[in-house]
């Protein structure tokens, strides 16, 4: 039986917390609240609690995702007073990488959302027992979330873990990139975007809120995004609508900055900009996305040539593509449903895509779960925001985080190369848990 929505969103005066008023919403990260997050520059969205939710696995994940969603809101009460996106009914999610994945992909509708936008706050309360959501029901609700007993400044520090590798030691996987190197060289295929998982163990348990807090700390361009136990800062956005405009953000190509020269900036526009390798695979991912969204748009622009992306751990070659989107007998695609033709792009997959997937299935040894797949969220009127599920790591227990990254393989790559790419690219969770490569 569908559960029966209401919602009300209602302008949040910060003021009205008293010790508790936040200037942006990363600063509602407080211990013991285990938020749902998608947060950037600071602001964004946090969820609490869990009114309902969807969860499915398999080829049809998408599509079951979208349907359910849409019969939630067939018969929905929604309140809005704001309007913006992300405000009214809304829902945090994450879907699995790949279609044969055992991992369960999710939509969850949080019973609370506080939403920061350029100086504005909401409040968004959802129930789902019939209850009529109030101002004064909704405070007291993100009072409770928020236990004025906890501090929200102060990270806690992370007891002392050990990383070890997992599926493949690393002798493994450098032989699976020579095997993709050596399919590329076969025809065929022209790039395979290549992963691998280690195992941090603690001796004590984790706190998941305090990764979220240094993530936002030291990743503030990335999106910080926490869905239960899948957590991360990605710098990539797979696919952002606000009305009739998409846009995404495409990442390839990628230089470690651990040892960066004086000049740096220039350094990594010569070494990125000045390498076939690079640029063929960036090239690879922007082709592979404006192609899979080119049906759903009247107007599409990318750039001709990339920008160099700056984050404290790597630069990438990066582009930014827009689009307006086309609307078919009146109605215009809904985030996740341009979710679903986008998934997986040549930045994570590989290209053709088909072709590569298998090889990865062949090649990795592991069940990729919820890594390189969509997060983000989306709203009643389609908006949303997806990134892809990159610098990031599942905590699969109290006392265990398993923590993933890839790399993108063309037929110039050097498995050695590769294997130190996915080091860089490990950085951002090893230092949001205190850790060091193992």
């Amino acid at each position: 039986m569908t559960a029966s929505l209401r919602t009300l969103t209602t302008a949040l005066d910060v003021a009205v917390l008293g010790d508790l008023a936040p200037a942006t919403a990363s600063q509602l990260l407080r211990p013991g609240t285990d938020p749902l997050c998608w947060l950037r520059h600071g602001d964004g969205l946090l969820g609490f609690g869990e009114a309902t939710c969807f969860s499915g696995t398999g080829p049809n994940r998408f599509v079951d995702a979208e349907q359910w969603w849409k019969s939630l809101l067939e018969h929905a009460i929604v309140q809005d007073l704001v309007k913006v996106p992300g405000s009214g009914a809304m829902a945090f999610g994450s879907f699995a990488f790949s279609k044969t994945s055992s991992h369960e992909s999710v939509l969850i509708v949080p019973e609370l959302v506080v939403g920061s936008r350029d100086g504005l706050f909401w409040l968004t309360q959802i129930t789902t027992d019939g209850t009529a959501p109030t101002a004064g029901s909704a405070h007291a609700r993100l009072r409770a979330f928020l236990n004025p007993n906890s501090s929200g400044t102060t990270m806690a520090s992370f007891p002392a873990g050990t990383v070890r590798t997992g599926a493949l030691t690393e002798d493994e996987w450098k032989r699976s990139v020579a095997a993709g190197v050596q399919a590329i060289g076969e025809g065929g295929l022209e790039k395979v975007v290549l992963a691998r998982d280690v195992l941090a163990t603690f001796d004590t348990p984790v706190e998941r809120t305090t990764i979220l807090q240094r993530l936002v700390q030291l990743y503030g361009e990335c999106w910080t995004y926490g869905v239960r136990g899948l957590v991360g800062a990605t710098p990539e956005m797979l696919i952002k609508v606000e009305g009739t405009t998409a846009r995404a953000r495409v990442l390839a190509g990628t230089l470690d900055r651990e040892d960066e020269p004086a000049g740096a900036v220039g350094f990594a526009a010569a070494v990125l900009g000045g390498s076939a390798k690079q640029r063929q695979e960036h090239d690879f991912a922007v082709r592979s996305l404006t192609r899979q969204l080119a049906p759903f748009a009247k107007d599409l622009s990318f750039p001709a040539e990339p920008f160099i992306l700056e984050l404290p751990n790597v630069w990438h070659l990066a582009s930014d593509v827009s689009a307006e989107l086309a609307d078919t007998d009146g109605h215009l695609p809904t985030s996740l449903a341009l979710v679903e033709a986008l998934h997986p792009t040549a930045a994570v997959c590989g290209t053709p895509r088909e072709t590569a997937g298998k090889l990865i299935l062949e090649l990795e040894k592991m069940d990729r779960g919820p890594y390189a797949g969509p997060v983000g969220w989306l709203d009643g009127a389609g908006n949303g925001e997806w990134g892809i599920a990159l610098r990031g790591a599942v905590l699969e227990t109290a006392q265990t985080v398993r923590l993933y990254a890839g790399a993108g393989i063309v037929e110039a790559s050097d498995p050695d190369a590769e294997l130190a790419e996915t080091w860089a690219k490990f950085r951002p969770m090893l230092q949001a848990l205190g850790l060091r490569k193992g």
